[in-house]
């Protein structure tokens, strides 16, 4: 499963600049990678962990603007098509899951 979280924060003072700017840098913290200046995305390897995640998110949330967290399956990920400029390039892969017997 992957976390796609997007937001629109208000940077008008810096006061909310320096909190999207935080805000940003806690995401990365937390093992986002940036897809667009205000899309990040994350792997979890189970509901539970995007759980873990959510929640975390839900606490760095600045007082001001919009944030949204989307849930999608490795299956939904791996058909987004991504382009750099007319080029074409491929969707990261989804890490390999780790089993423990």
């Amino acid at each position: 499963m992957w976390l796609i979280v997007l937001f629109d924060l208000p940077v008008t003072t810096a006061t909310q600049k320096r909190r999207a700017s935080g805000f940003r840098k806690d995401l990365l913290a937390d093992g986002f990678t940036m897809m667009q200046y205000s899309v990040y995305a994350r792997h979890c390897a189970s509901k539970e962990s995007a759980d873990v995640h959510t929640k975390r998110i839900e606490n760095l949330i600045p007082p001001e603007g919009h944030v949204s967290i989307m849930r999608i399956t490795d299956k939904q990920y791996s058909l987004i098509t991504n382009f750099w400029g007319r080029r074409t390039a491929p969707t990261e892969p989804a890490p390999p899951q780790m089993e423990l017997f």
